[in-house]
């Protein structure tokens, strides 16, 4: 992932050089940015609002053109502002009637505490083309995760709480947010077709042994070896798992309507600085409890 733009005076001109990179691969690759141009003006306004304008992804594959995932800000005009810029921008793409239950089960206690992060839109050679909507959830709580896994029919939501206190080891995130991703197909105008929750690990756990063990634990628990997750870790740092935290960033349960559940371990190459390990939270007092 990049953001071509991030070194733009403005979040204006971030925006206009990220349409020039996306331009410059849809030639190469002869794709089309049309999801993209359908949106233009709601994500790119003259005054746009930060963080950023623009991300790109690329998806690597060995027997065709890689397929390519564009990331923009519904926060563009201002966080109050991120409901009705993500509500019309899944009408223009056919799923306006999502919208309502969406924001009952997703978005219901704002923005401040379940914010807008990203709208995603596929581009280029996809067999389905998605747009996504990511949600950080603030303080936030198992049950909470699992109210909004009920948006995907047939979403597994004992799955996903023994998923979240294995992986977190608590009941609620007041720390780093949980992290909703929502994915629209034409499989079902009106709801979701696909659930991920994306938990910081990194944040609740003392150190990366700690956020190992986790991880294989569910890996397991899906019948998943941990060989794959134990290379990349070897690869990635010689350092000991105790040194620190932070080398798993994240671990996410996928759910689908047509797929079986999945997992993904996010790994971080630390390219700024290795996080100390937690110290240990001390039992409050009595009185601290009163």
């Amino acid at each position: 992932m990049v953001e071509p733009g991030c070194a733009a005076a403005s979040f204006a001109e971030s925006a206009r050089v990220g349409r020039r990179a996306l331009e410059a691969m849809a030639k190469r690759w002869s794709f089309s940015t049309e999801p993209v141009d359908r949106v233009d003006d709601l994500f790119f306004p003259a005054s746009a609002q930060g963080p950023f304008a623009l991300w790109c992804a690329m998806d690597l594959r060995k027997d065709r053109a890689p397929g390519i995932k564009v990331y923009v800000n519904p926060a563009c005009h201002g966080r109050g502002l991120s409901a009705q810029v993500t509500e019309e921008a899944l009408t223009r793409f056919g799923f306006g009637r999502a919208w309502p239950a969406l924001l009952e089960h997703a978005t219901s206690r704002g923005p401040d505490s379940d914010e807008l992060l990203f709208f995603a839109l596929d581009v280029g050679d996809w067999q389905t083309r998605r747009v996504k909507v990511y949600i950080a959830h603030h303080g936030f709580s198992v049950s909470g995760a699992q109210a909004v896994s009920r948006l995907l029919p047939g979403g597994c939501t004992q799955q996903l709480g023994e998923f979240c206190r294995t992986v977190g080891d608590t009941e609620f995130f007041d720390l780093r947010p949980l992290v909703s991703c929502l994915s629209f197909t034409e499989w079902d105008m009106e709801r979701p077709s696909g659930y991920t929750l994306h938990l910081p690990v990194r944040d609740y756990a003392k150190d990366d042994r700690v956020t190992r063990n986790r991880a294989a634990t569910v890996l397991r628990r899906y019948g998943m070896g941990t060989g794959a997750l134990d290379r990349a870790l070897a690869a990635m740092t010689h350092r000991s798992p105790t040194d620190g935290v932070g080398l798993i960033s994240y671990v996410s349960l996928v759910q689908s309507m047509r797929l079986p559940p999945r997992l993904t371990v996010y790994l971080s190459p630390e390219a700024y600085e290795v996080r100390p390990p937690h110290e240990p939270t001390p039992p409050l007092a009595d009185a601290d409890r009163r």
